[in-house]
């Protein structure tokens, strides 16, 4: 009798367990829609016929409706942790500002630019929150590029986010997500000649993004 007792409480025990366990592990697929701002830096010289000429560049912040379309795979290291890994795209480009030039006192018009073909690989620690939601972590490298009137500048960096995931029905969920993005520098040089004397500019440039999203996804 006692041996039917020790068995039947683990069993119980056992199924516990597995009712705890994670319903996110697995593959995943998600869409989410949201807000971002993109904050350019630059600076900038501007040489011509060996002399400095006082120059600088200026750039509003281009907000605008954001998009991610994101796969991944989530493992269980336990009942409790949850390991993701995961790549994201985002189709949607960022709404078009006015670059101008400060060269010498006088302003000149540079044309636009704006983010576009933003991606994302990362990784993604989590806390399970019962077996039907997860709060995590997003630690990534990313990459995106700048269209500034027709010349392309491509950028890489690091992303870092937290997000919370809650289980609807079935393997279907709903996800909400804070993402920052730090895009290091490039530097684009120019030459010319101009009435016989050599005019040279070079200017260093960096993107920040930061987005909100939120969406639902499936676990497979």
């Amino acid at each position: 009798m006692k041996k039917k007792l020790l068995v039947a409480a683990l069993l119980a025990v056992a199924g516990t367990s597995a009712m705890a366990q994670s319903k996110f592990e697995g593959f995943y697929g998600q869409v989410g829609i949201g807000y971002e701002s993109v904050a350019p830096s630059t600076s900038t010289t501007f040489n011509y016929g060996g002399v400095n000429v006082p120059s600088s560049i200026s750039l509003n912040n281009s907000n605008s409706f954001a998009g991610t379309a994101t796969l991944g795979y989530t493992f269980a290291v336990n009942k409790d942790f949850l390991l993701g890994i995961g790549a994201e795209y985002s189709p949607i480009e960022g709404q078009k500002q006015n670059i101008t030039y400060n060269i010498a006192g006088t302003s000149v018009a540079g044309g636009t630019y704006n983010k576009k073909n933003s991606y994302n690989i990362f990784i993604s620690p989590g806390l399970a929150v019962g077996a039907d939601a997860v709060a995590y972590a997003k630690v990534g490298f990313t990459g995106a590029s700048a269209d500034t009137g027709g010349d392309t500048t491509n950028y890489t960096g690091y992303s870092v986010g937290l997000g919370y995931k809650q289980i609807i029905t079935g393997g279907l969920y709903g996800f909400g997500e804070v993402n920052y993005a730090s895009y290091g520098n490039q530097t684009s040089n120019q030459s010319a000649v101009v009435s016989g004397r050599l005019l040279t500019t070079s200017v260093t440039s960096s993107l920040n993004a930061t987005n909100i999203l939120v969406g639902l996804g499936y676990k497979f």
